[in-house]
């Protein structure tokens, strides 16, 4: 009793020590400046990954870590990823679609359920493909921050929308205006300030730039994989009758 009382205590102390040194990382959330300045310097980053080539874009295709599997019919609002055994059409606008699991298509409790985790795939997986041309979206608030170095960046807050609305990101551009690295105070990460960059930037047929890896605590991942944009389904290389199941509903 007496040693599993001491292999206690020890293991809260090493929780109690990895929290200490986790928050010890924390930095809070800046204020910034709202107004005409921190809207052009968002609209210097829109230009910047070339968002007029992106609105141009009606189709796109790519996988997230190459689990969730997606293409996206951007113009239509429709959305077809493939995860595991499961296949989901969905659209974007209310969340209604179709969901097959193992080759069964799901009816009821089932089906709500599997919309619900694809949307939230979605959610996040669209975000990272590319959050710089989702500035103004509604409910998005831009400010100016000014960091020790005298660079002027840009505080994004998400007062809306999404799954997880209050999140706030600083982006940090680059000498040519890409995004370089961010900084996340978001919902699911308790530790604030945590940085990662932007970088494996490609740009698409369309002329839109994305990026594709993402490097956090030294190590560099890649998110996006075998990205692909172009103005219809067929110029994409998929089946132009792809949403038509869910289309005939």
């Amino acid at each position: 009793m007496r040693a599993f009382k001491i292999l206690a205590a020890i293991l809260i102390l090493g929780i109690l020590a990895l929290v200490v040194v986790a928050y010890s990382f924390h930095e809070p959330r800046p204020e910034g400046r709202q107004g005409p300045e921190a809207d052009a310097l968002a609209r210097s980053m829109e230009e910047a990954v070339n968002k007029e080539a992106w609105d141009r874009t009606d189709v796109l295709r790519w996988s997230f870590f190459d689990e969730h599997h997606y293409v996206w019919d951007k113009k239509r609002g429709l959305v077809e990823l493939r995860w595991g055994e499961s296949r989901a059409l969905f659209r974007t606008g209310d969340q209604t679609g179709r969901v097959w699991s193992h080759g069964a298509e799901q009816a009821g409790e089932e089906l709500e359920q599997a919309l619900k985790t694809a949307y939230s795939y979605w959610v996040n997986d669209s975000f990272w493909l590319n959050p710089v041309v989702k500035l103004f979206d509604q409910g998005v608030e831009r400010a100016v921050v000014k960091l020790e170095d005298g660079r002027d960046v840009l505080l994004v807050t998400y007062t809306s929308g999404g799954v997880t609305p209050g999140d706030a990101y600083l982006w940090i551009p680059g000498p040519d205006g890409l995004p370089e690295a961010w900084r996340m105070w978001v919902q699911i990460i308790p530790i604030g300030g945590i940085e990662t960059t932007w970088e494996g930037w490609v740009e698409l047929s369309t002329g839109a730039k994305i990026a594709t890896q993402h490097e956090a605590a030294g190590r560099l991942m890649t998110f996006i994989t075998n990205p692909a944009g172009a103005q219809s389904l067929e110029a994409l290389g998929v089946e132009p009758g792809l949403f038509d199941p869910l289309l005939e509903q």
